[in-house]
């Protein structure tokens, strides 16, 4: 079940007035079991991947508090990460791996008789197999006490709103608000509303009203001009930020809506001033995650200069390779550890020179922002392509600088249309860092009903109702 689809709507119509009306137990068995009627609306077989897990970590939650000693609590927290890894490892990564492995031993002339699967990859896999994987590691580190009772850990694993697209929730964060009931609240629900409605024009106005151009290009980036390319990536750099940051936004919105307060996953991203910045307000749950549970771990910052850009590469690198089993997601993780490497290098001599020729201070910043932008739109050709060789020509295509010229951009119509909806979307998100868009809106009646009305006029005019997958449920 996805979020823009007529089935959802039926769903969470249901789903909501019975919620509130129940309490206690029941309406814990109403959220676990409307999460997995949500999940296995798309396919109920995976539904015993999440089972098998929740039951797995949650009794070996509770026997690694009890578990006398440091060792006893490693193997325990050592069969956890088999499990869940494992199945992540199977399900994303075997085909990958084998494919790899047959061309690899092809281009050294043997002729292996190894073959692919053709494995289904369940949707979501990787965020709740993360949300699961904190919980026992947490334990582990005696930085959270155990949940005892299954159902809320079922809950709090399977929880319908973030369940196949992250936000990747802590147990430390999420499991003691499942201690009490939360009444209907109608600031809340009028907050969550207002984020919902957002993500939702983030998602049907502007990502899949850019999406056909960008597929167009990437499709066969030999046969445009170089101009069709550059719009392409840059159309590309919204598409996966609208539709992603969609996803929370409509998550978040929801949960609020339902009484529980979900930490925020984007934070205007692009106007980042260092790559650092960056991973602080793209995908915030994700990269909090692998600095928690890799970074760190690692030795971060630790042990030197060498060893810390050593684990900014690997930590970038997995963080690739999280997102999808081919070598274009790996190369994108790399590129971003060389960003983090560079900038730690020649980031402050950077600065220093620009301070020295006097530039001011929004100058400075300006240029910041349109260096992070252009290398991350770099980074995102390799992702965006369906292998290294298309990102190659489409890089090669803008490197050309062919028929770089207006009237040799196509679809003329699409194209303003899309600058149009991006510059709508910058337009809040600078009055938004700037003032405050709940300050601003949601705590005046008369402007929280004009927002909703004029959200819900664009999402009618400008949206596209096709029931198209997000982006992040092929992760």
């Amino acid at each position: 079940m996805i979020f823009n689809s007529l089935t959802f709507l039926i769903f969470v119509a249901i789903f909501l007035p019975v919620y509130f009306k129940l309490k206690g137990r029941a309406r814990l068995l109403l959220a676990l079991g409307g999460s997995y009627l949500f999940y296995g609306w798309w396919d109920w077989r995976f539904l015993s991947l999440i089972v098998i897990s929740t039951l797995v970590d949650f009794v070996l939650g509770l026997k690694m508090s009890l578990a006398k000693d440091a060792p006893s609590r490693k193997k325990l927290l050592y069969v956890s990460m088999v499990l869940n890894l494992g199945f992540l490892g199977f399900f994303k990564y075997f085909d990958f791996f084998t494919e790899s492995l047959v061309t690899m031993l092809q281009s050294l002339g043997l002729s292996p008789s190894m073959h692919t699967l053709g494995i289904i990859l369940p949707v979501g896999i990787s965020f709740y197999t993360f949300q699961s994987l904190s919980y026992t590691i947490d334990i582990y580190r005696k930085k959270l006490n155990p949940e005892p009772d299954v159902l809320k850990f079922a809950t709090f694993v399977a929880f319908w709103p973030q369940l196949v697209a992250g936000p990747i929730v802590r147990a430390s964060d999420f499991l003691p608000q499942f201690r009490k009931d939360h009444d209907f609240d109608w600031n809340r629900a009028m907050s969550g509303t207002a984020q919902v409605l957002w993500g939702f024009f983030k998602k049907v106005a502007i990502a899949d009203s850019l999406a056909p151009f960008v597929e167009q290009c990437f499709a066969e980036p030999q046969a445009f001009a170089s101009v069709n390319l550059i719009i392409a990536v840059v159309f590309y750099s919204f598409q996966i930020y609208c539709d992603f940051s969609g996803y929370s936004d409509i998550a978040i919105g929801f949960a609020r809506i339902l009484g529980f307060d979900f930490p925020a996953n984007f934070r205007t991203p692009y106007f980042s001033r260092s790559f650092s910045e960056f991973w602080t307000r793209w995908h915030i749950s994700l990269s909090s995650w692998l600095r928690d549970y890799l970074y760190i771990p690692l030795g971060g910052n630790r042990h030197g200069t060498a060893n810390t850009y050593k684990n900014l590469m690997l930590t970038m690198v997995l963080g690739g390779l999280w997102h999808g089993a081919n070598w274009t997601f790996v190369f994108w993780g790399f590129l971003h550890g060389i960003y983090l490497v560079v900038q730690r290098l020649w980031g402050h001599t950077f600065g220093v020179m620009m301070c020295a020729l006097r530039f001011p201070k929004i100058l400075q910043s300006t240029i910041n922002i349109a260096l992070v932008y252009f290398f991350t739109n770099v980074a995102w050709i390799f992702f965006r392509s369906p292998d290294l060789a298309t990102a190659m020509q489409v890089i090669n295509g803008i490197a050309g600088l062919e028929g770089f010229a207006f009237v040799n951009v196509m679809n003329k119509f699409v194209v303003l249309k899309g600058f149009l909806l991006t510059g709508m979307l910058l337009a809040v998100e600078i009055t938004d860092f700037k003032w405050g868009y709940g300050r601003l809106v949601l705590q005046k009646p008369a402007f929280r009903v004009a927002s909703f009305a004029v959200l819900l006029w664009l999402i009618a005019i400008f949206g596209t109702f096709g029931s198209n997958a997000f982006i992040y449920f092929q992760f």
